[in-house]
C-alpha cells in the first residue's frame, strides 16, 4: 500500500462525504472501506494507534452516542480490551480515517491531506 491510502468511511457521515469529495478533487488514489461493514481488525487498530500522535484519543470517538452508552471509564480498560471494543463496535471510532500504513489522518483535515499529497507527489487515479 505504498502510495495508496486506505479510506475508512461511512457514507452518511458528513466529514466522510467532505473528505471523499476533497480526495476526488485532489485526484488521490484511495481504496474505500465501509467502516461499519468491514471494521478494522484489532491488529489494524494496533497499527493505526502506533501512527497516531495522541494514541487512543486520536481514534476513540468519546463524544459519540455509542461511547456514551458504554458507560465505562476507558482508563479502567486494558488496551487489548479497548481495541476489541472498537473493532466490535466501529461506531466508537472517529471517522473518516485515512492511512497508507505509515501515516494516519483522522477526521476531515484538508491541510493534512494536501500536505500528504505534496510530500508523496500523489496526483493520479480516482476514488473507487
Amino acid at each position: 500500500m505504498a502510495n495508496e491510502l486506505m479510506f475508512y468511511t461511512y457514507p452518511s457521515c458528513t466529514s466522510c462525504r467532505k473528505t471523499k469529495a476533497f480526495l476526488q478533487e485532489q485526484q488521490l488514489n484511495v481504496s474505500e472501506r465501509h467502516i461499519f461493514r468491514d471494521a478494522p481488525s484489532v491488529d489494524e487498530l494496533k497499527t493505526l494507534l502506533t501512527l497516531c500522535e495522541n494514541g487512543v484519543e486520536s481514534l476513540l470517538a468519546t463524544r459519540s452516542q455509542a461511547f456514551k452508552q458504554l458507560n465505562v471509564d476507558v482508563d479502567d480498560l486494558k488496551l487489548s480490551e479497548l481495541l476489541h471494543l472498537m473493532s466490535e463496535n466501529p461506531k466508537l471510532l472517529k471517522r473518516p480515517i485515512l492511512t497508507d500504513g505509515k501515516e494516519v489522518i483522522v477526521g476531515y483535515d484538508k491541510v493534512s491531506i494536501e500536505t500528504y499529497a505534496r510530500r508523496h507527489d500523489l496526483t493520479s487515479a480516482n476514488v473507487s
